[in-house]
Order: C-alpha cells, then structure tokens, then sequence
C-alpha cells in the first residue's frame, strides 16, 4: 500500500477586492505519496504559487483541509506550527529576492538552525553549515561571500541547502529554475533529483515550463484559474492529454527539428476568465474550440476517466 504523506481536500484561497473575491485557489484537492515528485502546471496566474504557499500555509486557507501524514496543518496552533515547518519547507523562484543581501553565505543557511535551537555550540553549528553547502555543491570559498557576489545558480544552491538544514521531509519547489539559465537549471534540477534519492524527499513542484515538468515529475497536475483541470502520471499525461487546456499546453512545447517546421500549431483565441466571482461552467470554455452549451451550465467536477487519469471535462 502507498505511502501518503500530504491530502489535500477541497482547498480554497479566495483574496478580497473591490470588485469582490477573486478566486486564486477553488476546490482543489489531491494527494502525494511519499518520495514522489507532483508537478503543478499551468501558465502565470492560475494559482499555482498560491496553491504551494497555502499547502505550506504561509497564506491561511478560506477553507479546505492540508492532511500532512494525517494532521491537519490548518488546525495547528502557533506552538505545534513551529514544529511543523520543519518539516515543510519552500524553495522560493528568485534566489536573489528570498535570501537576505545583508548576511553571508554561512548565516543564511545557519539562520535556520539558530531559530529551530538545532545546534548546541558554535562548532556544531559550522560543521552544520559546512556539510550542508557540501551537499548543493557550494564551495567552501563561499563561506564568508555574499549573495551579490554569488550568480544565480549559486543563489539558488543557497535557498536549497537553507530548505534542508533542518531536515525536512517536504519542500513545495516555487518555480526554482525559471530565473536561471538552462545549463544552470539542468544542474540544480539534477542536483534536487538525487537528494530526493538520498534524503527521500517529497517535492511540489511548481512550473510553467512543460519540459522541465516532464524530467522531475512522478505525477503531473494541471491548473487552471484556480482550478485542477487534469491530474494523471507524468508518462501518462505526455502521451495521452484529455484536457483541451492540456492540449494547447503541450502543443506550444518548442520542438527543436526543423522537419516540423511549418506544422500547424494550435494557437488559443478568446477571453481569458475573469478570476473575480468566476460563473459557473468550466473557466476554459471561451477559449475552448470544443465548447457546448453542457460546458456553462453548472460546474464540472474532476473525475476518473480512467485508472489514476482524472479530468474535469463534459467531452471525456
């Protein structure tokens, strides 16, 4: 039987505006087992930053339930909080943005272990620091530099080893390569695959980028406007996508062969949904070739279309 570490049911994150709530987040429910790595997918604003911060709940829930191993994180106090965050961490997008500009190398990943009180003395907490910066692959030089003098890959290599240094069990990974180049996002995405292997860890990893979603991925979940349109395993999901949304997103992979050049792509048209007090329907309707009258008329639920391949579409 598989091991499941995180459920999630029916989590919302509704944000107030003058014009009234916008829905970021909206009935979204999945699980995770432990070890595996769950790509979240979906183009900017579709909820998918917001999903991870509210998993991890750095955002507080409108409702919904964060099972992790059982527990219900939402209904933690501040106390059982505290020791539950070492056990979730974040790896945030920008490298340069999430780490303090004013601390050296060595304080960003020790700042963890002073306020988790995991060190007992000065040198266990150097050695602590030492052996971490060994595991990214960060240089000893590094020790005393700070992030200004440091490039991207570096940066990132910094956010990671803080995420680790108090040994946690899941990591919700924001976009973590996306601001970097490709030959340094093969690196950090090669270097997050074997400490997955090592430390047995459980990734969220959220992207926009298809390809990268493909190398890292066990199972792959689709969003969009705050919704999950499709979940399946990532072999799965390449080799046959049901949802139209998943259709188009594939299709506008870049293919580097020259033999398919002139092939017709399929470009979407029509207005995107407005997230604030969205109607009822599937919010991909005016941009889907597809569409029938069924698509508006209320709601569609995500259902099993076949084994572990889940879609929420009236034509599947």
């Amino acid at each position: 039987m598989a091991d499941t570490i995180l459920e999630v049911r029916n989590l919302k994150k509704y944000f107030p505006t003058s014009a009234g709530l916008l829905h970021a987040v909206d009935d979204v429910s999945f699980t995770l087992e432990r070890g595996t790595t769950l790509g979240v997918v979906g183009e900017s604003g579709c909820g998918k930053s917001t999903l991870g911060r509210v998993v991890l709940r750095l955002l507080e829930a409108t409702s919904g339930q964060v099972l992790f191993e059982g527990q219900d994180v939402m209904q933690l106090g501040k106390q059982q909080m505290r020791m539950m965050r070492r056990r979730m961490q974040m790896i945030f997008q920008d490298p340069y943005a999430s780490i303090n500009p004013r601390m050296s190398v060595s304080e960003i990943i020790a700042d963890p272990l002073k306020v988790n009180r995991l060190c007992k003395s000065r040198a266990e907490m150097d050695e602590r620091v030492h052996e971490l910066m060994d595991t990214v692959g960060l240089s000893e030089r590094f020790v005393s530099s700070y992030p200004h003098e440091l490039d991207g890959g570096r940066r990132q290599r910094i956010g990671i080893a803080r995420s680790l240094a108090v040994n946690p069990e899941f990591i919700v990974c924001d976009e973590p390569v996306s601001a970097l180049d490709v030959s340094i996002q093969a690196q950090i995405l090669n270097l997050m695959m074997d400490l997955q292997e090592q430390m047995g860890l459980t990734y969220i990893f959220i992207t926009h980028d298809m390809s990268v979603v493909k190398h890292i991925s066990n199972e792959i979940m689709v969003m969009y406007m705050g919704k999950c349109v499709e979940k399946t395993s990532s072999k799965e999901l390449f080799a046959n996508p049901l949802h139209p949304y998943t259709v188009a997103l594939l299709d506008a992979i870049p293919v580097p062969n020259c033999s398919r050049r002139g092939k017709p792509r399929r470009v979407l048209s029509g207005e995107v949904t407005n997230p604030i007090e969205p109607k009822p329907g599937c919010r991909f309707a005016p941009r889907c070739p597809y569409a029938t009258e069924a698509c508006t008329s209320g709601d569609i639920p995500l259902r099993e279309v076949s084994p572990s391949h889940y879609v929420a579409c009236v034509l599947k």
